[in-house]
């Protein structure tokens, strides 16, 4: 009798996401390849022969948590019937074989390079091969440095598969990777590379797959939005696709993330302010307000640029949503540097802002650079800045009582419905609870709504009536 070769058997695999919706995208796109190839996806590490946990390189706390949520994956190796786990994403990317020797419970460390034959690693590696964990390498020197050489045509362009792993009415569609920036303080173009866009005819196609699939919100994610289309010779594309990804049938809100406020057009702001389908929403990474600071940052801007920025995008649409993040405790910062970024949260009346210390990151030049500030210092800062984010950002949602809004029903498992507004981005930007709302209202339901209380950044809407979209 003649045994089955170990790379055709059956093979169960589990796919653990930390980080950002861009690492949301990759695993789904891994997940399709392996499906595609013969693996069952399953929910549950517990129920898995190999788990692939999609880590997050960004910052310590991320890293931490990809470590230890490697380090909990493996223990299933002693006690359930888990065969391998392995390490991709950022944090492998960035680490490559340093990683795999400091945890070697880990069974392989694979880098980007790998996704397109991942199905052959990971049989290799329950099969008992020793993979080679690559060496680390800038990856902005795999590409030209001009945009505009970066593309070449494809005779057979080839679309990678996807396979979706939850099941909610949004899911978050690529537009680009990389970033062409040099910011001071951030590691993640050497890891990520150089900016690409992707096609518009390949968006398109994403799109309506999602549609199918019962996706109503498409979150375009990726390193800097507003770059997206300039290695195509089109540093207005996004203009132009904003309203052909509205129009797509089944898809009623789009939303665009991460937008650098550097590169922002009146064009841009202007068509997502009145583009009909497309969210109001406005992701704008400030990170500081302090002209000095942000020079060293090797940003651009100040607190007259950035209010001057906010006042054209609610003299077009005046209950937009606006969220930011911004970095305190930047080498070099002083009271006064600290005092014009208070100043400016309190004139900007954002949304959401999150709040984050700086802490050195390999690779980056704020590392080098002198003036820190000692770490009491900063966790001091932190909290004094997300204390006033904290009553900013109540007080803005105070001022939302009476707004109509349009809520994108996610979760009806609660005492409420809870969704989405169009102000409102996924995961960290709050929700909205649907109070009164009938017994029938069901995840994916569009319901208009008009707010009637807040609870922090938390909003609840009453329905305003009629049959929800």
């Amino acid at each position: 009798m003649t045994s089955s070769s170990p790379a055709l058997q059956p093979m169960s695999v589990a796919l653990v996401t930390l980080g950002c919706a861009r690492n949301e995208v990759d695993s789904e796109e891994l997940a399709g390849r392996l499906a595609a190839d013969g693996f069952t996806l399953v929910a549950d590490a517990a129920d898995a022969d190999t788990v692939v946990v999609n880590t997050c390189g960004f910052v310590d706390a991320a890293k931490k948590d990809s470590v230890d949520t490697l380090l909990a994956a493996a223990d299933l190796k002693e006690s359930g019937r888990t065969q391998a786990v392995v390490a991709v994403g950022c944090l492998a990317e960035r680490y490559g074989d340093e990683l795999a020797r400091s945890l070697p419970e880990a069974d392989a460390v694979l880098g980007f390079d790998d996704y397109p034959d991942i199905s052959s690693r990971l049989r290799s590696i329950v099969a008992g091969e020793q993979h080679q964990a690559h060496v680390p390498r800038d990856r902005r020197t795999l590409l030209p440095l001009a945009p505009a050489d970066r593309h070449k045509p494809d005779p057979v362009p080839v679309a990678t598969p996807r396979r979706r792993l939850e099941s909610g009415p949004m899911a978050p569609l690529k537009l680009a990777s990389g970033c062409d920036r040099r910011c001071s303080f951030c590691a993640i173009p050497r890891f990520r590379g150089s900016f690409v866009s992707r096609r518009p005819s390949d968006l398109l196609a994403e799109a309506r797959w999602l549609a199918g699939e019962g996706v109503r919100e498409l979150f375009l994610v990726s390193e800097n939005s507003t770059s997206y289309g300039k290695d195509l010779g089109d540093l207005r594309l996004l203009e132009t696709m904003l309203p052909e990804l509205a129009a797509v049938d089944g898809v009623d809100r789009v939303r665009v993330s991460y937008l650098q406020p550097a590169e922002i057009r009146p064009g841009l702001v202007e068509t997502i302010a009145t583009t009909p389908g497309v969210a109001p929403y406005y992701d704008l990474s400030f990170q500081h307000a302090s002209a000095t600071v942000l020079r060293r940052m090797r940003r651009f801007g100040d607190p007259e640029s950035f209010l001057g920025l906010l006042s054209e995008v609610r003299a077009h649409a005046p209950e937009a949503g606006v969220r930011s993040n911004v970095i305190v405790g930047f080498p070099g910062e002083t009271e006064e540097d600290l005092e014009t970024l208070c100043d400016f949260l309190v004139a900007a009346r954002m949304d959401v802002t999150g709040v984050f210390g700086y802490s050195d990151e390999d690779g980056t030049e704020a590392a080098s650079y002198d003036d820190k500030l000692d770490d009491d210092e900063i966790r001091a800062r932190v909290e004094h800045v997300s204390g006033l984010v904290e009553e900013l950002t109540s007080q803005r949602a105070e001022e939302r009582v009476g707004e109509a809004v349009q809520v994108l029903v996610e979760d009806v498992s609660g005492p409420l419905p809870v969704g989405r507004a169009a102000l409102q981005g996924p995961e960290v930007d709050g929700t909205t609870s649907l109070e009164g709302a009938p017994a029938t209202i069901s995840v994916g339901d569009l319901v208009d709504a008009v707010v009637v209380a807040s609870d922090g950044v938390d909003l609840v809407a009453r329905p305003a009536g009629g049959e929800p979209a």
